[in-house]
């Protein structure tokens, strides 16, 4: 199931705001954002993704710490579209399910919710659906960090 909602981030936008690039840029498009509440993004999952040559071989799915990195690039997005000057490390990741494998060609819609706000931390609830149907959920924490000057 494709997502043909309106487009708020491309990737050329997600980059402007995380210091994630190839191969490590999972987020294809943002398509949903409220501001430190709520964010939606799509990951379209091709079959030639570096990781599909050494990840089942003849089988590929596609890593699960991957898709947990995913939502974290969304959450991230969400945090720090208004704050240039910051990145968001990874805390914890608590509270994993793997449902369903995700394989070439689904499309992961990546759900981020807010759960707690802190000063500069904060928690969120991720879920990842693949044609509406829950693959992957999980509650991540975060570090909101000033960036060093070098």
């Amino acid at each position: 199931m494709i997502e043909k909602q309106n487009v708020l981030m491309d990737v050329v936008d997600i980059q402007k705001v995380l210091p994630h690039r190839y191969p490590f840029l999972l987020v294809d498009r943002i398509i949903e954002l409220e501001d430190e509440k709520r964010a939606v993004g799509i990951k379209n999952v091709t079959a030639n993704e570096d990781f599909f040559n050494g990840h089942f071989p003849g089988h590929p799915i596609m890593p699960g710490v991957l898709i947990l990195e995913a939502m974290a690039q969304v959450g991230g997005v969400m945090m720090l579209k208004d704050q240039p000057e910051k990145l968001a490390y990874f805390m914890s990741i608590n509270n994993v399910k793997f449902r369903k494998p995700v394989v070439p060609g689904d499309q992961l819609r990546l759900e981020i919710e807010v759960t707690k706000l802190r000063g500069r931390t904060g928690s969120v609830k991720g879920q990842a659906f693949v044609d509406g149907i829950l693959v992957t959920e999980a509650d991540l924490m975060f570090s909101l960090v000033s960036k060093e000057k070098k």
